[in-house]
C-alpha cells in the first residue's frame, strides 16, 4: 500500500467525477523546438484518442518497418484522455512521406516534418492541460481552494502512476535489490525512479506535517525558477524569503542516490532521517548508479484558468454508467486550464483542488503517466 500523503490546504470539501468522457481529459504536449524540415528523423505529430503511447509507437515501427528502439517520443501520456504528441521516426535518405495511409485506431496525423536531430525522453518543456470535472460540489470551496493552487502551488508529489498498479513498481523494486535480474532497462528504471519517488514523496509530507513546507531554513538547497540550478542556504534573510513568495525560487529535496546530501544542518538531518525509514530503498538505489540529486518541492502552475460549464450527459462516457459514475444534470461541470513543467502530474493537482473520483478505475486501473 502507498503511504498517505498530507494535503497542504487540507483535505477538499469539494468532490466531481474525472474523465467521464475521454475528452475530459485533454494533454497538448509543448516542446522547445519545432522540426527544421531536414535531417534523419522525421517528427510525427499526432492527437490519439483513447490510444497509450507505447502502443502507437509500437504501430509506426510497423509502418515504417523499423525496429522499435528507432521510434522515440518525449513522454508518456494518458490513455484515456485526447492527446496530442511529437513522435520521431529514424529513417535516414531523403524519402519524401505521405502519411495519408497511416491507420492507427483513435490516431489523427496533424503534421510531419523531417529534423536533424533525435527526439528524445523529457525533450519537452512542459504540458497543457484542458481538463473538465462534473457532479462538482461545494463550488464556493472548489473556487477557493482554486485561488490559493494558482497563487501558492501545490505540493509536487509523484503521481500514483509512478507506483504502478497497487503500487507494483514499488514491489519489483524491492525484488530487484534482492537480486531479481530484470534485463529490460525500460523497466529497471520505472522500478528505480519508483523506490526513489517514494523517499521523496515521504520528504514532503514531513514538512507538511512539520509546517516547514514553505519556510527556508539555513541548511536547505533552493533550485531557481525555471532551470535546474540549485544553490545551498548559508543565512536566511528577507531577500530570499521575498523570492520564495515570488516564486523565483524554491525549495528543493533529494532525489535518492549514491553521494552526500546537498543540504547541511537541520535540513540534512531531516532528509536522512526520512531515507533511513525507508532504508532497503536508500541502500538499493546507490547500487545501480543513481546518483543524489534534487526536486523541487512546490509545483507552480501557469496560464490557469477556471470556468463552470452548463451539463452535459452526451459524449463517449468511460465509465458503466452506474451509480456514482452517472453525470447527475442538476450539479454543475468545471472546466480547468493550467499548464505544467515537464515531470510533474495533472493527477497532483487535482488531488489537492478536489476529492475526485477517476470513472476510468472501473475500466483499467493504470493510467500512463508523463515521464520527466
Amino acid at each position: 500500500m502507498l503511504p498517505e500523503l498530507s494535503f497542504l490546504y487540507g483535505k477538499p470539501q469539494s468532490t466531481g467525477l474525472l474523465r467521464q468522457q475521454k475528452s475530459d481529459f485533454k494533454v497538448f504536449e509543448q516542446l522547445p523546438f519545432l522540426p527544421c524540415g531536414e535531417g534523419e528523423h522525421l517528427f510525427i505529430h499526432i492527437r490519439k484518442t483513447g490510444a497509450n503511447t507505447v502502443f502507437v509507437a509500437r504501430e509506426l515501427a510497423k509502418y515504417f518497418k523499423v525496429k522499435e528502439q528507432l521510434v522515440s517520443y518525449a513522454g508518456l501520456k494518458d490513455r484515456f484522455a485526447v492527446t496530442e504528441q511529437w513522435f520521431g521516426v529514424h529513417v535516414p535518405g531523403k524519402q519524401e512521406y505521405d502519411l495519408s495511409d497511416l491507420t492507427i485506431e483513435g490516431v489523427e496525423v496533424l503534421s510531419y516534418k523531417r529534423h536533424n536531430k533525435k527526439l528524445r525522453t523529457g525533450a519537452l518543456t512542459g504540458n497543457r492541460f484542458e481538463l473538465i470535472l462534473r457532479n462538482v460540489t461545494e463550488l464556493n470551496a472548489l473556487h477557493e481552494r482554486w485561488r490559493n493552487i494558482v497563487e501558492q502551488g501545490v505540493p509536487n508529489y509523484f503521481g500514483e502512476q509512478r507506483f504502478g498498479i497497487d503500487g507494483g513498481n514499488i514491489d519489483k523494486a524491492l525484488a530487484l535489490f534482492s537480486g531479481t535480474k530484470v534485463k529490460d532497462k525500460k523497466k529497471r528504471g520505472m522500478y528505480l525512479s519508483a523506490a526513489r519517488s517514494i523517499i521523496f514523496n515521504e520528504i514532503i509530507n514531513e514538512r507538511i506535517k512539520k509546517n516547514i513546507f514553505s519556510k527556508v531554513q539555513v541548511g536547505d538547497v533552493l533550485m531557481l525558477a525555471g532551470t535546474q540550478s540549485v544553490f545551498h542556504i548559508d543565512e536566511v534573510d528577507e531577500t530570499i524569503k521575498q523570492r520564495l513568495i515570488d516564486k523565483d525560487v524554491d525549495i528543493t529535496a533529494t532525489m535518492w542516490g549514491a553521494g552526500e546530501l546537498m543540504t547541511s544542518a537541520e535540513p540534512q538531518l531531516f532528509e536522512q532521517q526520512v531515507a533511513d525509514n525507508h532504508n532497503e530503498f536508500s541502500q538499493g538505489l546507490p547500487r545501480f548508479g543513481l546518483k543524489q540529486e534534487r526536486r523541487r518541492i512546490r509545483l507552480v502552475i501557469e496560464n490557469a484558468d477556471i470556468e463552470v460549464l452548463p451539463s452535459d450527459n452526451s459524449g463517449d462516457n468511460l465509465g458503466d454508467n452506474s451509480g456514482d459514475n452517472t453525470v447527475n444534470d442538476s450539479l454543475p461541470a468545471v472546466k480547468i486550464n493550467f499548464t505544467l513543467a515537464a515531470g510533474s502530474y495533472a493527477t497532483t493537482v487535482l488531488r489537492e483542488l478536489i476529492n475526485y473520483q477517476d470513472c476510468t478505475q472501473r475500466v483499467a486501473p493504470q493510467i500512463n503517466a508523463n515521464t520527466e
